[in-house]
């Protein structure tokens, strides 16, 4: 049964504007013709028809002008809004103003009764309305006539406005096959209610006997709508039940009528989707109005969204710096489109090369920093420690000092919950940059800041993007443990909490993002197989391989010798740990930056005593 019925657009698309024009002008005579009737109970005769007919013609020009104005005769196509009618209204408002006007200075020798100039506005504005309700009235005649078992019996969560959204875009996007039965709610009190004449039928809870009822075949949820707990949920039932969950995107791509749009299956990110954001958007505008914010890492999963978030909220200038050319290729023509007049300079830059990172500080001269580049292969790492220190360690006071050098007022380093109690080279790192930051935040008039979250998800080499090929490969799933868990948080999530901690930042703290609940990655394995439409077992298996140089069973947040406390935003925490002194730091770091190039083991052995708290995995050490 096809779901996308075939709708080839109109190749003529001026005639429906001819069309809409003629319409209008015949309703706008009607409503002027029908005012005079009224005032004279019947069609008026001797002086006043020939004033009927003598005024008539710039009575429309006045009108058909004001309606051009505010585009009463585009989008005809579309059902007619509440914003319609409005701009109806607004459009036979100022064109009765202006046949008021020229009556009264320019022909006051016709003199139109004051009581068919007002029956003449809400004439229009009525007859006007009613003809842009037609194309609605025809469509749902079609859809009454048509045979309704060639469609989907669907049912939509949510009785609210992105239901109701969802309900107006399937009802008038004809490439949207759905019979719309009902909405579901968690809502109880609902139930039996209806919107835009659909009823509520029951709660969520009673999903799986509404569906049985109901002989549904999909049940419809708006994209980003609901969090991950309940589509888990609903992802049950259906499996139980024998129908299908699927998401449809956005309301106006909908309403666009665009032919790429389709409604599509729930993905991973829907499963671990939480509640959206409430950012301190005056407050994040007002930190970046007229600023030059640098981004590190430009081309990297975290780097690139953040600049893509900074472009909506429209600092002064955005500079991206990353060593990837082909990353950085497509990030600039990516911002350019979303940018319009915002300048965005792409700077090719090692931030490990101490004088080409100083050129690029010198020339666009940063207020605001966000250093988000760094190694993040942990195993990787293990085997090229010296690499960890420079791009990690070295490059963090490379930017750092250059920051403060060229008085930035603020920069924000993204870190890791890898740095604490760290058992791999790149935690290691991490956790030194963090005290490099905090050591240079005590003395410095820059606000420096640490940001610290867990895994993203779906980033370029990450678990979702692996598990994803190995599922395309028919397998198998390979697991390190079964009991390793992580944190996951979506990547725009993590970016706009990055730019919230920084604008809410004064200098020396680390921020803790709040992660939500740790995943298993065998259940995120099985997730991702159950939404392939495969059984574990039998068309894939998952296979546990051992833990990885570095890996540890689960990560942890703050670190022993850490509090934490509330800010003034819910998703986002203070660590309070130790302070550490300039020198100390410095003198640790340089000691490390001069065997970066030394045997491995060498690094990692002068890392464990830079690091006390470096440590292998307490699942290796029960091993050994």
């Amino acid at each position: 049964m096809p779901l996308i019925a075939s709708d080839k657009p109109s190749s003529r698309p001026g005639l429906h504007v001819v069309i809409a024009m003629v319409l209008l002008l015949c309703a706008m005579k009607a409503a002027y013709v029908l005012a005079y009737c009224l005032r004279f109970d019947g069609f008026p005769t001797g002086e006043f028809a020939w004033r009927l007919w003598a005024t008539l013609p710039w009575v429309l020009v006045a009108k058909m002008m004001a309606a051009s104005w505010f585009n009463v005769h585009r989008g005809w196509h579309r059902f007619v809004t509440f914003h319609d009618l409005g701009t109806i209204a607004k459009a036979m408002t100022c064109g009765t103003v202006g046949v008021v006007l020229i009556d009264w200075f320019l022909v006051p020798e016709y003199s139109i009764p004051r009581t068919v100039v007002l029956v003449d506005w809400g004439g229009s504005i009525a007859l006007v309305g009613l003809l842009r309700s037609v194309p609605r009235a025809w469509r749902h005649l079609q859809q009454q006539w048509s045979d309704s078992d060639t469609r989907l019996r669907a049912l939509i969560v949510g009785a609210n406005e992105s239901g109701e959204n969802l309900l107006r875009a399937i009802s008038h996007n004809r490439r949207l096959n759905y019979q719309v039965l009902g909405f579901v709610d968690e809502t109880p009190s609902l139930v039996g209610h209806r919107i835009a004449g659909v009823p509520v039928v029951g709660t969520l809870d009673e999903l799986a006997e509404l569906a049985a009822r109901y002989s549904v075949d999909e049940v419809l949820i708006h994209s980003g709508d609901l969090p991950g707990k309940t589509v888990r949920e609903l992802m049950e039932t259906a499996n139980d039940y024998a129908f299908n969950i699927n998401v449809l995107p956005n309301y106006e791509q909908l309403l666009g009528g665009k032919v790429s749009v389709q409604p599509r299956a729930v993905a991973i990110e829907d499963l671990l989707r939480r509640e959206s954001l409430s950012l301190d958007t005056p407050a994040i505008s007002q930190w970046l109005r007229g600023r030059t914010v640098l981004v590190t890492g430009s081309a990297g999963s975290i780097g690139s969204e953040i600049c893509r978030q900074l472009v909506a909220l429209r600092p002064g200038k955005i500079v991206v710096v990353d060593r990837s050319e082909t990353g950085q290729f497509f990030l600039d023509r990516e911002l350019r489109r979303l940018a319009d007049d915002l300048e965005i300079v792409v700077a090719l830059a090692d931030l490990t090369d101490q004088v080409r990172m100083k050129a690029v500080f010198e020339e666009h001269q940063p207020d605001i920093v966000f250093h988000a580049a760094a190694y993040k292969h942990v195993p990787l790492m293990e085997d090229h420690p010296g690499e960890a220190i420079k791009n990690i360690v070295l490059a963090t006071r490379h930017v750092v000092d250059l920051a403060e050098e060229y008085q930035a007022q603020g920069l924000v380093m993204i870190s890791t919950d890898k740095a604490v109690n760290p058992t791999s080279v790149m935690g290691s790192c991490k956790q030194l940059a963090e005290r490099y930051v905090q050591a240079k935040a005590a003395t410095s008039s820059c606000r420096f800041i640490t940001v610290r979250f867990g895994n993203v998800l779906d980033s370029a080499g990450s678990v979702v993007p692996v598990f994803r090929e190995q599922i395309a490969r028919g397998g198998p799933i390979t697991v390190t443990h079964p009991d390793i868990i992580r944190f996951f948080m979506m990547i725009p999530e993590a970016a706009q909490l990055v730019i919230q901690a920084g604008a809410m930042g004064q200098g020396g703290e680390i921020f803790v993002l709040d992660m939500g609940e740790p995943v298993k990655i065998v259940d995120l394995a099985r997730d991702m197989i159950r939404l392939s439409g495969l059984r574990e077992g039998e068309d894939i298996e998952i296979e546990f391989t051992g833990l990885r140089p570095g890996e540890k069973l689960f990560e942890e947040l703050y670190g022993e010798q850490e509090t934490h406390r509330k800010t003034s935003h819910p998703k986002i925490m203070v660590a309070d740990s130790q302070s550490w002194h300039l020198v100390q730091v410095v003198n640790e770091i340089s000691q490390l930056a001069e065997l970066s190039n030394a045997r491995p083991e060498r690094v990692r052995q002068a890392l464990s005593e830079v690091v006390p708290l470096y440590h292998e995995p307490a699942a290796e050490r029960r091993a050994a």
